[in-house]
């Protein structure tokens, strides 16, 4: 049976798509709950610090970080090539965001596994969803 679907784009495309939308929709949440006074008071100290310390640049790049990954995400799926560009941003936006909390911000957090994680995962998504289209342009899977 052909691994492929109709107009030559492998299966593999749309799994990969959906998962990193999902994940790109999971900063998005997590963007909304930095922003809800309940969802902060719920956090531990030395986060609601850094968010509540966090200077506008910073939630800005955090903005585009998330939300130019989940539109990037979306335009992947539709096939669009501006995905790449999003992608790029939202790399960019971590960039800023990432420098900010792990080398400006004036807090102690005492970062656990999970946060020294999701530290390496973020910008690794990132960095694979910047090739991964440009990799889907090259096949012409999108336009």
């Amino acid at each position: 049976m052909n691994d492929q679907v109709k107009g030559g784009v492998h299966w593999s495309f749309w799994v990969i798509g959906g998962i990193t939308l999902i994940w790109n929709l999971l900063g998005v949440m997590s963007y909304f709950a930095q922003m809800n006074p309940d969802a902060l008071a719920a956090m531990p100290e030395g986060h609601q610090a850094l968010i509540e310390g966090r200077p506008a640049w910073a939630t800005g790049a955090f903005a585009i970080a998330v939300f130019g990954g989940a539109l990037g995400c979306l335009l992947l799926l539709l096939r669009k090539s501006v995905a790449y560009y999003l992608f790029t941003a939202s790399l960019l936006g971590i960039i800023v965001q990432m420098t900010y909390n792990l080398g400006i911000a004036d807090t102690a957090i005492d970062y656990g596994p999970f946060d020294v994680a999701m530290i390496i995962l973020i910008p690794a998504v990132a960095v694979f969803l910047i090739w991964y289209s440009n990799s889907a342009q090259h096949k012409g899977w999108i336009s």
